[in-house]
């Protein structure tokens, strides 16, 4: 254990899914501890009145208020609505940035935000002062290529059915999060033209310069609370036997992301911030299994790998969790 004192974290938005697990994640962190928690609508309230489950492990209330003097700052506000914060609010220079939106992770800003996929840039984002955490259909896709992409084997089509849990959609109600039309329910959203796609391909030509072909996505609302199952395949020209053997090196040194010989299913990683692959060839075609909880390794956990990166932290610290196995 270190002798450093704790570092301070606020958390903007903290009301919400991916809030909630950053306080969660954090109440339990040995070398962080929470400043404050901000939320405009529930200032005033326990945090447990929120986030029932936190009932005789914090005392700590929301605040609407913002406490300058913290050492990361994790933005949990919904998309347009981190970049509004940043441009409006005074930030301390030495205060570092973790934005969960996708509001800098390809926009044009001021301050530099790195892109924060650890298995892409995890050296960056060691020396890095603002991160855009990825998104969570990205971070379970690019996992399941970024191995192929950095052996320069991406030169056909890509094609991806993935299926993501309610809570992805976050905490606001709409007609397709209510309990009655989603239990025992599928449904197909946003085919070819989901928002996760650019930072996708941005991410897969940062490996492979010539990088250059159509990426087919088609996402699906699960009848399940948490987790990405994300199904990929391409045309590919290396065997089953060296494909495993490119993703076990590629990933060896990731505490987080392991390759499997065995069938993979979603509650292996619910409730963890683990990402599990398969890697399979039928005929011509690679076929990929991708599956990650999405408010963990596809959000809150992936922030705080990301800010144990930064302050030199052992990069699981915080972060074995049980899964819930059945």
């Amino acid at each position: 254990m270190s002798d450093k004192p704790k570092i301070k974290a606020g958390i903007i938005g903290a009301a919400g899914y991916t809030g909630g697990e950053i306080i969660r994640l954090l109440l339990l962190h040995p070398f962080a501890e929470i400043a404050f928690a901000n939320s405009k609508s529930n200032a005033g309230k326990f945090i447990h009145e929120v986030h029932t489950d936190l009932y005789g492990d914090t005392d700590l209330q929301f605040t609407s208020s913002f406490e300058h003097e913290v050492d990361v700052l994790f933005l949990c506000a919904g998309h347009g609505e981190a970049v509004k914060f940043v441009n409006e609010h005074d930030i301390a220079p030495h205060t570092r940035i973790i934005d969960l939106s996708q509001d800098f992770r390809w926009r044009e800003s001021n301050r530099e935000f790195v892109y924060g996929l650890p298995e892409l840039h995890r050296e960056k984002i060691k020396e890095a002062q603002y991160i855009a955490n990825p998104g969570c259909f990205a971070t379970c896709i690019e996992l399941a290529l970024l191995p192929l992409a950095n052996a320069n084997l991406l030169s056909n089509p890509i094609h991806i059915s993935a299926a993501t849990g309610s809570t992805g959609a976050g905490q606001g109600l709409s007609p397709t999060s209510h309990y009655s039309w989603r239990n025992n329910n599928l449904s197909v959203y946003k085919p070819f033209e989901h928002q996760h796609l650019f930072e996708i391909g941005q991410s897969l030509a940062s490996l492979q310069n010539d990088f250059d072909q159509p990426i087919h996505f088609i996402p699906q609302r699960g009848s399940f609370t948490r987790g990405i199952f994300a199904s990929v395949y391409t045309n590919a020209d290396i065997s089953a036997v060296e494909a495993h053997e490119l993703f076990q090196s590629y990933y060896q040194s990731h505490p987080f992301t392991f390759v499997r010989d065995r069938a993979i299913d979603l509650k292996q990683v619910v409730n963890t911030n683990k990402a599990m692959l398969r890697v399979q060839k039928f005929g011509e075609q690679l076929y990929i299994e991708s599956i990650i909880d999405n408010l963990l390794k596809g959000a809150s956990g992936q922030a705080v790998q990301n800010m144990n990166l930064m302050f030199g932290f052992e990069e699981t610290c915080g972060l074995k969790l049980k899964s819930v196995v059945f």
